[in-house]
Order: structure tokens, then C-alpha cells, then sequence
């Protein structure tokens, strides 16, 4: 009867493995999303320290006013830039949290039913030990009763 109940969990270990495939699948593209924008993030802010570098540079020779307007405009932008690429970083890392909670839950489960599956197992085992023994018991039995030819 153990046996059966192991084999019956069969198709739901496999469900429970192709989910916790599916989590751990798209665990790894958020990582790499979320590597993608922070990559992106580290760019822009490089490239606002180097403007501000220009700024520092062309400030010493002088600059004109309409540079002076061009040049906030850029900044305001590029600055705008850097704050929605932030909250998008801050959205793949939630997300990312959210990916690795559901990875651990299948992975839980699907190590629940694997020791479920164990324990069945190691009983239907049990249960055949006990069986082979109550025959050879009585095996036994019945030779011990059988009178000796000699």
C-alpha cells in the first residue's frame, strides 16, 4: 500500500519539479534584468559626472549664456533620466524579491513531497522486509515440523 501512495505522488513530484524549474527560470532572467538596469543606471550616472567635469572645465574659460541654458536643460534631463532608471532598479530588485520568495516556496514543497515520497517508500520497504520474514518464519516452521530423512 506504501509503495502505491509513492507511485500515485509521481505526476504531482514532476509538477512540483517543472514549477520550481519554471521559478528558478525566471529567477535567473530577473538577476539578469536586473543587472541590465543597474548597468544602464552606473552608465548614466558616468556620464552625468563627466558633463559635470565638462562644466568645470568650460566653466573656467568662460561661458556664454546660452550654453549656460543649454547646459541646465541637458543636466535637468539627464538627472530626470537618472531618477526613472533608478525606480526602474528598484522595481527589477522588488521584482527580483518577489521571483526568489516563489523559487523557495516550490523549492520547499517540492522537498516536502520528495521526503513524503522517501518515507512511503521506506515503508512499503519495511512492509515487503516484514512479509519475506513472516514466510521465512514459516518456512522454517514447517521444516522444523517435518521428521528428518536420513
Amino acid at each position: 500500500m506504501p509503495a502505491r501512495r509513492a507511485a500515485r505522488l509521481a505526476p504531482v513530484i514532476e509538477m512540483a519539479e517543472r514549477a520550481e524549474q519554471d521559478a528558478a527560470r525566471a529567477l535567473g532572467q530577473a538577476q539578469q534584468q536586473l543587472g541590465q538596469a543597474q548597468g544602464q543606471l552606473a552608465n548614466l550616472q558616468r556620464y552625468l559626472q563627466d558633463y559635470q567635469q565638462q562644466w568645470l572645465t568650460q566653466g573656467r574659460q568662460g561661458v556664454s549664456g546660452q550654453w549656460l541654458v543649454n547646459y541646465q536643460n541637458f543636466l535637468g534631463q539627464l538627472e530626470s533620466a537618472i531618477n526613472q532608471q533608478q525606480r526602474t532598479v528598484t522595481w527589477y530588485q522588488e521584482n527580483l524579491e518577489k521571483l526568489r520568495e516563489r523559487w523557495r516556496q516550490c523549492h520547499a514543497r517540492l522537498q516536502g513531497l520528495s521526503k513524503l515520497v522517501e518515507r512511503y517508500q521506506r515503508e512499503a520497504r519495511m512492509a515487503m522486509d516484514k512479509r519475506e520474514q513472516k514466510l521465512l518464519d514459516e518456512f522454517s516452521q514447517r521444516l522444523a515440523g517435518r521428521p528428518r530423512q536420513d
